[in-house]
């Protein structure tokens, strides 16, 4: 089995590199060394690309051909596999079927099948769609090629390596080289990558969207793919505390937040991020991790909670822990059903979204007062009508009661800034907020007069 050496251009790609060298690593084809050329990522990417067996090739500058030549020098197998850090091997034989024919002395290169996934956008899905079809080619005159997902012998690199001056369509500009010296390049659609956006721009995007349509409409090229399942991420649920906390009829209030937690199928791990020992200790007590006291300033009135959450992962990761996604659960929320956290995660996964949160539907006029209550708008409407018939509807949102972001969204400060989904919450008791001594009454009436049912 001879050693394939696959290289791996980066620029900030924390959001996906694990994914692709997860998929990377569990091909039936395992003789590979992994290259990482990576230019200057200033995010996590490097980071967790390090979890994994790699070798970092750092650059300043990125030119694409000088790229992937300077990962290719850093190399030592005959076989050199390209594939980009936002695409994610499609099956465990997606290396296996890519080098098949490079053996074939008149065949130069071989390219690899690029998929949509369900969440790409209509421009995308059209271009993926029509440009990387079923049906294997031999390319004797056409010299398409492309290196997101590519593969050729070193021996036919070492005669042609890839431009060095050229800032785009450097495997265009190769492929010109290789027909015309009349050598062969193979489409093999059995190798075939998640890939999350397409080759073209400025595109048309409502004829994109009725082509996407038609594509979509006949079985062989339905999108059904995902690039990765939430058993695939690192995911930690941060609980943030101030104080001693509350209780609620002898039990900690933070004990039903932690229980929920723990029902989750996908949560990794479960901090809970306190200002104060004695909270830490009962958190621990409850079966999970306290492992730091966050500095007092971090509990002040004007303090967002995602300063807590940043704080709490930053501190992590100078551990060397790091995470795919952040899940926020307040204690606050004492009655919030077991399922709900996992069908905010699948919903954050499956859709793509950067930060998916939990929130209540508002039919009602929502009106706002100003500080000194002299001033009341309504932030709706201003013409009454009934709701139904409005063109928007308001959501109230509940990000304590469970909000699902990216680490790399939380460390940019770009949480709602994103694609956003909200996952509406129809159940009345699970969006029930407990905080002041009135509230902790009633929910100790609720609580003790119910025998609440959490599933």
């Amino acid at each position: 089995m001879k050693l394939a050496s696959i290289i791996i251009r980066t620029k900030n790609e924390e959001k996906w590199i694990s994914s692709c060298l997860r998929g990377v690593f569990k091909q039936t084809y395992n003789n590979i060394e992994v290259i990482i050329v990576d230019n200057k990522s200033t995010d996590k990417t490097v980071a967790k690309a390090q979890e994994f067996r790699v070798k970092i090739v750092s650059i300043k500058e990125f030119i694409p051909g000088k790229a992937i030549n300077d990962g290719i020098r850093a190399s030592t197998g005959e076989y050199i596999v390209c594939l980009s850090g936002h695409c994610v091997p499609v099956g465990d034989k997606w290396l296996e079927n890519l080098i098949k024919d490079l053996d074939n002395p008149n065949v130069a290169g071989v390219y690899g099948r690029q998929e949509p996934l369900s969440f790409t956008s209509n421009l995308d899905k059209r271009d993926l769609l029509t440009v990387f079809g079923l049906d294997k080619k031999i390319q004797v005159k056409d010299s398409f090629f492309h290196n997101a997902n590519s593969a050729f012998r070193r021996d036919i690199w070492d005669k042609y390596p890839f431009c060095e001056n050229v800032t785009n369509i450097e495997d265009r500009v190769w492929g010109e080289q290789i027909i015309g010296d009349g050598l062969n390049i193979i489409y093999e659609p059995t190798a075939s990558v998640y890939h999350w956006h397409g080759i073209h721009q400025d595109l048309d995007e409502l004829r994109a969207r009725n082509i996407v349509k038609i594509l979509e409409g006949l079985d062989t090229f339905r999108v059904k793919g995902h690039h990765q399942s939430p058993e695939d991420l690192k995911i930690l649920a941060i609980i943030p505390v101030m104080g001693e906390g509350q209780v609620l009829n002898n039990r900690h209030l933070i004990s039903h937040t932690i229980k929920s937690a723990k029902q989750s199928k996908y949560i990794s791990d479960i901090v809970v991020a306190s200002d104060n020992e004695s909270m830490a200790d009962i958190a621990k007590s409850l079966g999970v991790e306290s492992p730091f006291i966050r500095p007092t300033s971090l509990s002040e009135d004007y303090i967002d909670v995602f300063d807590v959450l940043s704080y709490t992962v930053d501190s992590l990761e100078k551990i060397g822990r790091h995470y795919d996604a952040i899940v926020l659960l307040e204690e606050v929320y004492p009655f919030r059903k077991d399922w709900l956290i996992d069908e905010i995660i699948l919903q954050f996964v499956y859709e793509g979204y950067d930060t998916v949160l939990a929130g209540k539907r508002e039919n009602r006029s929502i009106w706002t007062t100003s500080k000194d209550g002299c001033d009341d708008k309504n932030i709706q409407e201003n013409i009454p009508m009934p709701s139904k018939l409005k063109e928007f509807r308001s959501t109230i949102s509940l990000v304590g009661l469970c909000c699902v972001t990216h680490v790399s969204s939380l460390r940019s400060g770009s949480i709602f800034t994103g694609k956003t989904g909200i996952f509406e919450v129809t159940d009345p008791l699970s969006t029930m907020l407990v905080k002041s001594k009135k509230e902790l009454e009633i929910a100790s009436i609720i609580e003790n007069g119910k025998g609440l049912d959490n599933e």
